[in-house]
């Protein structure tokens, strides 16, 4: 029987609720009587947060629904917003219990959890010595991050002692969505900012901006991670180049560096693409016919999908078996995660 592995399995931490509870500014929880919780993301941006419990279960409550969805490793990762919020001491604190507490739950059940790394990057330096530390101490596969850190991106010169650091480790970036800080976005609140557009838009843009920032040209085997078939971009493989191909690109140097490949060849070979909550079976065809499957992993997203819709989606959709081992474990594996 195919291994299969889910690179996108969501958990929390006492300490990250904790800190979202007390937290005066955005993001925070609060009680809510209705949802038990709400989670105030962005000016304009609320909703109901009825998944603690479910997040919170690092033990046989989440074993079962692996097993009742025949997958046989979740690589957890803290949900979003995740810490990159947090003013940066705070951020690094809970940061770190946090992957203490995740560490724990992979030595209970290391044959069934890996993990993603959750560090606070505005203190650049300290989040580097921390995925150091998750990676070489506790084992993990990697850094789990969102698509804005509150009132930045990823790309940012600041942040790349960090990226630095993923590429020297070996480890990948899994670019996670969160709710989106375009203004445009939250003018209608959750229905635009959320998951439904401003969540993937948001996160193919940064993708983008990595690219166009000259981040991959610096930092060539670095990789990175994106959910949803890749928020999209697959579809915009062949649009990403025209402008380049026709010569309309003058980059100014001191605004952009001056590409060294087309970026669809940064998409196509410093991205992998995961399935997490996309149903649309044009979706896995277009990834698989522009990426690969050697391109593809599986991503549940939850508690926020269902494990059972996601396998049961896959398991309906038409692989040759090479292509559905690319996508159950063996594109994993080549990323150093599975084993």
């Amino acid at each position: 029987m195919t291994k299969k592995i889910d690179l996108e399995n969501h958990f929390a931490s006492e300490a990250w609720v904790d800190a979202l509870l007390k937290n005066e500014g955005l993001p925070r929880l609060r009680r809510d009587p209705d949802s038990t919780y709400t989670m105030d993301a962005a000016p304009g941006v609320s909703l109901p947060y009825r998944v603690l419990d479910t997040l919170l279960d690092l033990g046989e409550g989440r074993i079962a629904l692996l097993d009742r969805a025949g997958i046989d490793v979740a690589v957890l990762s803290l949900a979003a917003p995740g810490t990159e919020p947090f003013e940066p001491t705070l951020g690094a604190k809970v940061a770190r219990v946090t992957n203490d507490a995740l560490a724990e739950a992979i030595d209970k059940h290391p044959d069934r959890f890996q993990g993603f790394a959750t560090l606070a990057p505005k203190d650049a330096d300290s989040a580097a010595k921390e995925l150091e530390r998750a990676v070489k101490e506790l084992g993990f596969k990697g850094w789990n991050t969102h698509s804005n850190f509150g009132d930045s991106f990823i790309d940012e010169k600041r942040y790349w002692p960090v990226l630095a650091k993923a590429e020297e480790l070996g480890v990948p970036i899994y670019l996670h969505p969160t709710y989106s800080i375009v203004p445009q976005f939250q003018t209608y609140g959750i229905g635009l900012a959320g998951p439904s557009f401003g969540f993937g838009a948001e996160t193919a843009m940064v993708m983008m901006r990595l690219i166009t920032g000259g981040v991959f040209d610096v930092f060539p085997k670095l990789k990175i991670i994106l959910g949803h078939y890749a928020e999209g971009l697959p579809f915009m493989l062949d649009r990403v180049d025209r402008a380049y191909i026709q010569g309309h690109v003058r980059t100014d140097p001191a605004i952009a560096p001056p590409l060294k490949r087309m970026p669809s060849d940064y998409l196509r070979d410093n991205m992998v693409a995961s399935t997490s909550g996309n149903y649309l079976p044009a979706a896995v065809v277009c990834t698989r016919t522009t990426l690969g499957s050697r391109r593809m992993v599986i991503g549940s997203d939850h508690p926020f999908e269902s494990m059972d819709q996601c396998m049961n989606f896959l398991e309906a959709q038409p692989m040759s078996g090479e292509e559905r081992e690319d996508l159950y474990w063996r594109t994993a594996a080549s990323l150093g995660i599975g084993a």
